[in-house]
């Protein structure tokens, strides 16, 4: 898939501190594994706007995280979020935060909920030069599975463009019907996905 937006949210272009590169984030170590997944943490924010920001203003002009709102979650809840590294360099990610409701509302947008059991997926996006490669779909799995090695956890939900919904049910989410999110004259289909069936597989994320 080219993108895979959850739901876009402001339409203010945030601009990015002087002399950040466009390019995906690297990290500079003496070993880099040619590819790993691992839990993001806040120093990951830039390099994961970059990619979300090409990938959704480009098309919607609208972003479903801005810088300061993927610091937060990155800061609160780092082990609901998973990247993909290239040799050190991000390629793809996911963020998520906890919710304590049976749907999602306005605030879950912007919040996370220590005591929920429920993961909401915010954003999955890849790097345009990485798109068109199956990398979504092995990121969402594995990214499931890590979320099923988390006893807390006891489902996953997102929010999504109808277009998406087939996509998301490949990987075992069903449709809840509309959401009660809107952005403007956006309407959005909420999906959710029970992680009991993705428990057993608990291999290690990297996270």
């Amino acid at each position: 898939m080219p993108m895979l937006s959850t739901h876009p949210l402001k339409p203010d272009i945030m601009h990015l501190p002087p002399g950040t590169s466009e390019s995906p984030g690297c990290q500079r170590r003496h070993t880099l594994p040619a590819s790993e997944f691992r839990c993001l943490t806040p120093e990951d924010a830039i390099s994961v706007f970059l990619i979300e920001r090409e990938a959704f203003i480009s098309v919607s002009g609208t972003c479903p995280l801005y810088l300061h709102e993927i610091q937060h979650f990155l800061t609160l809840c780092p082990e609901l979020s998973l990247g993909w590294f290239e040799e050190g360099c991000l390629v793809a990610f996911i963020i998520g935060s906890l919710w304590d409701k049976e749907r999602l509302t306005q605030e879950s947008l912007t919040l996370h909920r220590p005591g929920g059991h429920t993961a909401h997926l915010h954003v999955l996006a890849v790097h345009h030069i990485f798109r068109q490669q199956g990398k979504g779909s092995v990121l969402l799995w594995r990214y499931l599975h890590h979320l099923g090695s988390q006893p807390a956890v006891r489902r996953a939900v997102l929010m999504c463009e109808e277009a998406l919904v087939p996509f998301y049910e490949k990987f075992g989410f069903q449709a809840l019907g509309p959401c009660a999110v809107t952005v403007g004259s956006l309407t959005f289909t909420e999906l959710q996905c029970s992680l009991r069936g993705h428990a057993f597989l608990r291999r290690n994320s990297g996270c």
